[in-house]
């Protein structure tokens, strides 16, 4: 996985922007589409991409060291002990393209024919049960009490069952079959214990998602014709970084037409 520590950089080289020749339309692109059509204008039109946050290193240790975990598995053709726990009849599954599905800026492509836009997402994992069906996997870390055991409690749930939604669409147009439920590894780090002693302890569930994904064709002309029109869009209701711009921007002309 590829480390970027350089500070934030407001103006992007345009080779990464819509219409630039590294430009692709990724996953997390069009959820960022859906919470926010003015944001992502900024961010793929223009240039301006909003703050990074802080990065959890923690969950990119986790992530790492599930991939190497569940790898020896691949290698042997054997089941995790978690699926069989969990009565879950699959295996890793083996593919040449794997580390190219599971690297950021790559990840698994396809060429969306009524659009012309290039679609792409970088997963975590993919298993294949004893059908021939592809099950799409996603690392998750956190922290917080009680046992995972759903996604029903969780304000992500519909944005997680989109983003398993993505990458079983763009499985199945590469011309793979795939099985409409996904799983979270979920890997929750438990505070209840009496001291820290050097390390932290997992409880590390399986939970299965229904992959949502009828919204795709429809969302993707939408997504081209933002991206095509000059006009700014309109901000997303929930979004936070719009009303702060629109306020600071004020405030800022404000001061500069006091002092002039």
């Amino acid at each position: 996985m590829a480390e970027f520590k350089k500070g934030y950089n407001p103006n992007r080289s345009s080779d990464w922007n819509y219409g630039g020749k590294k430009w692709r339309l990724s996953r997390s692109k069009i959820d960022l589409f859906i919470e926010c059509p003015r944001c992502f204008y900024l961010d793929n039109k223009l240039g301006t991409a909003r703050p990074r946050g802080p990065a959890f290193t923690l969950n990119v240790a986790v992530d790492t060291l599930l991939k190497k975990e569940f790898d020896i598995h691949r290698a042997r053709g054997s089941q995790h002990p978690l699926l069989a726990a969990y009565g879950v009849d699959a295996v890793p599954y083996q593919h040449a393209q794997l580390d190219t599905w599971r690297e950021n800026f790559e990840g698994v492509e396809h060429r969306h024919a009524p659009t012309g836009l290039t679609v792409s997402g970088a997963i975590d994992d993919v298993w294949i049960n004893p059908v021939g069906e592809l099950i799409v996997v996603d690392y998750k870390a956190t922290s917080k009490s009680g046992t995972i055991t759903s996604l029903a409690d969780s304000s992500w749930e519909e944005q997680y069952r989109r983003q398993i939604g993505v990458y079983q669409w763009l499985l199945r147009q590469n011309g793979f079959t795939v099985s409409d439920t996904g799983y979270f590894v979920y890997a929750n780090a438990r505070f209840d214990k009496e001291a820290f002693d050097g390390q932290l302890e997992f409880e590390v569930t399986l939970i299965p998602c229904e992959g949502s994904t009828d919204w795709i064709e429809e969302t993707l002309p939408r997504v081209k014709a933002c991206l095509e029109n000059d006009a700014i869009p309109e901000p997303g209701a929930k979004c936070e970084f719009c009303p702060y711009r629109t306020a600071a921007g004020k405030k800022l002309l404000a001061l500069h037409r006091s002092n002039s």
